[in-house]
């Protein structure tokens, strides 16, 4: 099994679920799945943290959490955007972390477009070729190549998240805007791209009602 279809891995310590305030496990039954790991969420959990079980099904994990949360079927996506647009909307990230360690405060061309202003599409699309020309979703003050070298830069959607182009231009020669303000940071695009996911949207999308989705969130 491990040959064909590779390992499970965390991407750290489960141990550390022990040190969580708050705990939300969406699409898994780890109580019963994964009894080992699920030990250090019951260990935060009486150590004062919250719970939360987001999952279709109520289960033995339902059972054990704060909150269960019934969602519909394949709409987790909608769920998560809510979430992440209440965090924004309520200034509820670690402002400091997201300015100095992830690509919000970076400005993108002027040429990127958002599937609000293209009719569900980003920016680049290519009918025939079924694939984006990522030509303008770059940082400002960059420029991008395929990774084969000056071929065409058309990605799918996977190449293009996989970062398969390399920017020509020196580390650091991005426009920045620290304030979060700029209108084509990556930050305020990240923002108008999830506007749309209000709580009676979620409520439409994944049968969750709003009091519930706000008490999540």
């Amino acid at each position: 099994m491990g040959t064909s279809f590779g390992r499970g891995g965390a991407t750290t310590f489960q141990q550390d679920l022990a040190n969580s305030d708050c705990i939300v496990i969406q699409g898994s039954n780890m109580a019963e799945c994964h009894p080992v790991g699920f030990r250090w969420a019951m260990e935060a959990k009486r150590r004062g943290a919250t719970l939360i079980h987001v999952d279709p099904r109520f289960t033995r994990t339902s059972a054990m959490a704060d909150i269960h949360v019934p969602i519909r079927a394949g709409s987790d996506i909608a769920f998560l955007g809510g979430i992440v647009r209440y965090i924004i909307e309520n200034e509820r990230y670690f402002e400091e972390y997201v300015v100095n360690y992830t690509n919000a405060p970076i400005i993108i061309e002027d040429d990127f477009a958002d599937t609000e202003d293209l009719d569900g599409l980003f920016s680049g699309w290519n009918a025939e070729k079924g694939g984006y020309d990522i030509a303008s979703w770059q940082y400002r003050g960059t420029t991008v190549t395929s990774a084969a070298g000056n071929l065409e830069a058309i990605a799918d959607i996977g190449q293009a998240q996989a970062g398969e182009g390399e920017p020509t231009a020196p580390a650091g020669a991005e426009k920045t805007d620290p304030t979060l303000q700029h209108p084509r940071c990556v930050f305020q695009v990240l923002k108008r791209h999830f506007a749309r996911y209000t709580p009676e949207m979620v409520e439409e999308i994944c049968g969750i009602p709003p009091d519930l989705f706000l008490k999540v969130a």
